[in-house]
Formats: C-alpha cells, sequence, structure tokens
C-alpha cells in the first residue's frame, strides 16, 4: 500500500474510533464513564483483529477487549449475523476480568456482508452481588454474570435479558443508560466506517488491516530484537487479602521474540482479588509497549511478538469460579514487575514501582434528598513511581489511566462529602528521582442512617518499592474520626451515621540513590510543600532554613 495513502486511511481510522468513544462518553449516563473514562473503544476487521484503539480508555478494558473477539467469534460466526445484532458479555474469562465491565460488540454491514466490528468496554456503575469488595468466595457471588449474547437481534433489544439486568441491579437506570450510551458508540463508529469506506472506494478494511498489522508487528520486533538475549527477573509483593501475594515476571528475550512468564508467583486464592489470564495478558502486553515502543500503534500486530504465560491455578491464571471483583489489585502491579525485569536491560525507558493498584471505594446508603437507597462509585491514584530522569507523577493513576472525579461531580450526584482532599507531603519515594505524592481525602456522608463503606485499597501493608537504590514511597492508610470504628481495605464495613473515612493513599517509589538527587530539586520540594524539612535533611542530607527558604550548606559545593 502506497506509504501515504496509508498514512491517511491510518488517521482517519483513529478519527473514528476516537469519535466512537467521544460518543459513548457524552451518552453516558454515570461519572465513571463521563468523568472517570472507565471504557474502552476500537475497530476489529472480519478476522477479529483489533486494528485500532482510541485515545481514552484503560489497558486493562482495551487489551482485554481486542483478545475477546475470539470469543464473540466463536459463539457467533460471521454467517450466523445479521444487521441490527449487538452481542455482549460481561465473562471475566473472555473480557475484562470483572463482571462489573461490560464487553458490547456491534457488527458492520456493508450490503448483506460483515466488514468490520466496533467494541467498547465500561465499567459498569453496579451489577448486584457484594458490589466492590474483594470478600467473596466465588464469582457467583459477584454480581450477575452475562455469558456471549445478543443483546440486539436485528435491531430488536432483548427484552429478557433487560428485564434480568433491571432486576439484578442497584441502580437499574444507570446500568442500563450506560449500555444503551455503548450501543451508540458502536453505531456512531460503524456509520463513520461506511462512510470512510464509501469514500476510499473500498470494500471492507481488510487490506488496511494486513497493513497496519504487518508494519507494526514487525516494528515491535525489531525493537525486541534490539535487546540482549537472556533471561531478567523481578519479585514485586503486593497486599493481598489473607496473606501477601508474590508476583514473580521472568523476561526471556529470544532473537525478535519476548515471552513474560509468570512461573512462581502465588496461587489462587479464596477471595476476590485472582485475575483472569486474558487480564494478565493485558497489561502485561501494555507494560511492554510502555517500555519498548510507546510510539508503534497497539494492534493484534504489536501483540504478537509477546507470548504472556502464568501457571493454571496461580493468581494470575485463575480457574473458574475463581472470586475476581478486586483483579485490578492484582492485575494493575504488573507492569511494575515486568518493569522491573526489564530495568535490567532498560533502566532508562521504565519507572519504579508506584501506587499501582487504583483505589476504587463504594458507599451505600440512604439518601436523604431522595428518600431512596443510594450507591456511588468513584475512583482515586496515588503516586506514580519515578523515572531515570524525572519525578514521578502525582495522584496520577498509571497504569490505569483512569481520571479522577471531580469533588464537584461526587457531591452533586450523591449525598457524600468531600471534606478535604490534597496532596500527601512526604510519600514519595526519596532518590535521584523522587516518587509521586499520593494523596489525602476525607470523605462524610450527609445521612441519618448507617452506611455501608467499601474500598479495594493496596500497598497498605506493603508500599511501593524504590528502583536502582531509590526508596519506597510511604504506605497507604485508612483512618475514622470514631477509634472504635475499623475500615479494613477490601471487605464491606456498616458504619454509622457521621462517620468520617480519611483515606491516606500511598506514594511511588524513587529511582536512584537519593543522596545524588539535586539540592536544588530538594529546595523546590520544600517550597512547594512536596517534602517536609525534617525529611530534606534525613532522607537527602539537605538543611532547609526554613525562613529563608535557602539550602544551607553542609559540606562545600555540594549543600549537604
Amino acid at each position: 500500500m502506497d506509504p501515504i495513502l496509508l498514512e491517511v486511511l491510518w488517521n482517519r481510522l483513529i478519527g473514528i474510533v476516537n469519535e466512537q468513544a467521544a460518543a459513548l462518553m457524552r451518552t453516558s449516563f454515570t461519572s465513571v464513564v463521563r468523568e472517570a473514562g472507565d471504557i474502552s473503544a476500537g475497530v476489529f476487521d472480519r478476522r477479529g483483529r483489533m486494528i485500532a484503539q482510541a485515545v481514552t480508555g484503560t489497558p486493562g478494558h482495551i487489551n482485554s477487549t481486542a483478545t475477546s473477539m475470539g470469543h464473540f467469534l466463536k459463539a457467533f460466526p460471521l454467517e450466523t449475523l445479521a444487521p441490527g445484532d449487538v452481542l455482549v458479555t460481561n465473562d471475566p474469562w473472555k473480557t475484562a476480568s470483572q463482571l462489573n465491565d461490560i464487553t458490547v460488540m456491534t457488527p458492520v454491514f456493508h450490503g448483506d456482508r460483515v466488514v468490520a466490528f466496533f467494541g467498547n468496554t465500561c465499567h459498569a456503575l453496579d451489577i448486584g452481588g457484594r458490589g466492590l469488595s474483594a470478600d467473596a468466595g466465588e464469582v457467583f457471588e459477584e454480581g450477575l454474570f452475562i455469558p456471549v449474547m445478543k443483546l440486539h437481534d436485528g435491531g430488536r433489544p432483548n427484552a429478557t435479558l433487560i428485564d434480568v439486568l433491571r432486576a439484578n441491579v442497584r441502580t437499574p437506570e444507570e446500568v442500563l443508560g450506560d449500555l444503551h450510551a455503548q450501543v451508540v458508540g458502536n453505531e456512531i463508529g460503524g456509520q463513520q466506517l461506511l462512510a470512510f469506506l464509501g469514500e476510499f472506494g473500498l470494500p471492507d478494511i481488510e487490506d488496511l488491516s494486513d497493513a497496519i498489522v504487518a508494519r507494526s508487528e514487525a516494528a515491535m520486533r525489531a525493537r525486541i530484537a534490539a535487546l540482549p538475549d537472556g533471561a531478567y527477573q523481578y519479585e514485586l509483593v503486593c497486599d493481598g487479602f489473607d496473606a501477601p501475594i508474590r508476583i514473580v515476571a521472568t523476561a526471556t528475550i529470544r532473537g525478535h521474540h519476548l515471552t513474560i512468564d509468570y512461573a512462581g508467583s502465588s496461587p489462587q486464592v479464596p477471595r476476590g482479588i485472582n485475575v483472569a489470564l486474558n487480564y494478565t495478558h493485558a497489561y502485561t502486553t501494555y507494560a511492554v509497549k510502555c517500555a519498548l515502543s510507546p510510539d508503534v500503534p497497539n494492534n493484534e500486530g504489536s501483540f504478537r511478538p509477546v507470548t504472556v504465560t502464568a501457571p493454571p491455578g496461580s493468581i494470575l491464571n485463575a480457574r473458574f469460579p475463581a472470586a475476581v471483583a478486586g483483579r485490578h489489585l492484582v492485575g494493575h502491579f504488573l507492569p511494575s514487575a515486568v518493569f522491573g525485569a526489564l530495568a535490567q536491560v532498560l533502566p532508562d525507558r521504565v519507572t519504579a514501582p508506584g501506587f499501582d493498584g487504583l483505589w476504587d471505594t463504594q458507599i451505600f446508603g440512604h439518601d436523604p434528598r431522595t428518600g431512596r437507597p443510594f450507591t456511588y462509585v468513584w475512583f482515586s491514584a496515588g503516586g506514580t513511581g519515578a523515572l531515570a530522569t524525572r519525578d514521578g507523577l502525582s495522584a496520577t493513576a498509571f497504569p490505569s489511566g483512569i481520571a479522577g472525579t471531580p469533588v464537584e461531580v461526587i457531591e452533586a450526584l450523591s449525598p457524600i462529602i468531600i471534606r478535604r482532599r490534597e496532596l500527601r507531603r512526604d510519600s514519595g519515594g526519596p532518590g535521584t528521582f523522587r516518587g509521586g505524592l499520593g494523596q489525602l481525602i476525607q470523605v462524610a456522608v450527609r445521612t441519618d442512617r448507617p452506611f455501608v463503606f467499601s474500598g479495594l485499597y493496596d500497598r497498605i501493608t506493603f508500599p511501593a518499592p524504590g528502583l536502582l537504590g531509590g526508596a519506597p514511597g510511604a504506605p497507604g492508610a485508612i483512618s475514622t474520626n470514631d477509634p472504635a470504628v475499623a475500615v479494613r481495605p477490601k471487605t464491606r464495613t456498616l458504619v454509622p451515621a457521621g462517620t468520617e473515612i480519611t483515606l491516606s493513599l500511598p506514594g511511588g517509589g524513587g529511582y536512584g540513590p537519593p543522596v545524588q538527587r539535586d539540592p536544588s530539586l530538594v529546595l523546590d520540594d520544600v517550597r512547594n510543600g512536596y517534602v517536609s524539612a525534617e525529611r530534606a535533611r534525613t532522607d537527602y542530607g539537605v538543611a532547609i532554613d526554613l525562613e529563608r527558604m535557602t539550602a544551607a550548606r553542609i559540606d562545600a559545593g555540594l549543600s549537604r
């Protein structure tokens, strides 16, 4: 294909999937989708290969959606589909490894022939069951399980499925509204694609997808081939539920192929922090792409040179019917494990471990404004790990990519009050470059009745370690205004009215020895309130004159 024409077609394709995602977000009923962007959107060819993705969304969604197409096509081969059909599932072992994440696939017909698919995944506000907690023993306790089936059949909504959804979730209007938004997003993408095919006189996107996949695969293989052959291992520990979880990642490079194997990681557990292999694959391939080829398009071609394996029955390849509601509290740690392994050959292209596991909060209670029950979900981020050349990002959701929901939105849509929300001083791990800061959030609820607080949190026992001489970030913590009321992470807790809960989110790990940090950067940190004067002295050996805010010389020439 002519390179100039290919570039034009590629950019138009990206524009189409971005429009698909924008339509989904604009028509969403929830802040989970509108503000947080907990979605994915992409286009697939007739063979089920993901060709392009929208520039918004989460790696756990988009890369899991990419591998889900094989399951959809197995259940509904091309010849069984008709115009107006829409497919759906939230099977954790076929999509994004959690029942709350619903995937919708829509075939696009040009005449009587399928020419493409548009797919998206969104986090539903509620799916029944226990809500966002990890204290279930099996997936059956975690909510409504939707097998691969038709959401629309020939343009007619599946009324039975809609009735079942309505009867099994706590927020039916929001859940069904977002499901409709998912259908609308795919429809917009399909309309744009048909116009695209007509404009360029193409019968389908098969030749275009061949060119995109081939170029992406070649580029990824070249990046891998540039690395020295060998096996590189790294081990990371996270809190787990009843016991710590070990993640052991071994990166093996052989020519232009890379294998990431998780043998040696903890076995699956009888609580909801298990991960299905497709989600393990999603965050592993994302980490490889970040380190090796951030400029190469994310599609079928870029996946091919990377093999991801984990022992069946392990925490990263859990067998059905394992509980998986909090799977991100292990799955989000995989990029840090992969980076730790690749740091041995690419030290300047990786980050130190960060807070990693997104902090998900869900509150159930009675809303005195409406006189009805309510539930609300939002996501919060700690600090990312530092890089070889810069400090980590504060209160930033990596690797998930989800945005924080503004306080004004939370308080407008629920009786929740955010009394305090600020960066957490001294939470970034010391290093030549400092880890990003966590944040401090104080939460109250306008209600005169007890309410249920549920939080999927990690890095409370095991903070983010530093990399290559960097120091750990601060661990997270949960406290309340009543010493008699204790809130445990990963479980549901019924708390009395008037309880205020303070979340102290973890910071990221530092990169490189703290003694090598530029004293002027330490001074800037103190001036900005990121680091206290006491920690500047103890962590970096830099004395700060609190009145003059200048670095005092300790050793001649180095301000230490």
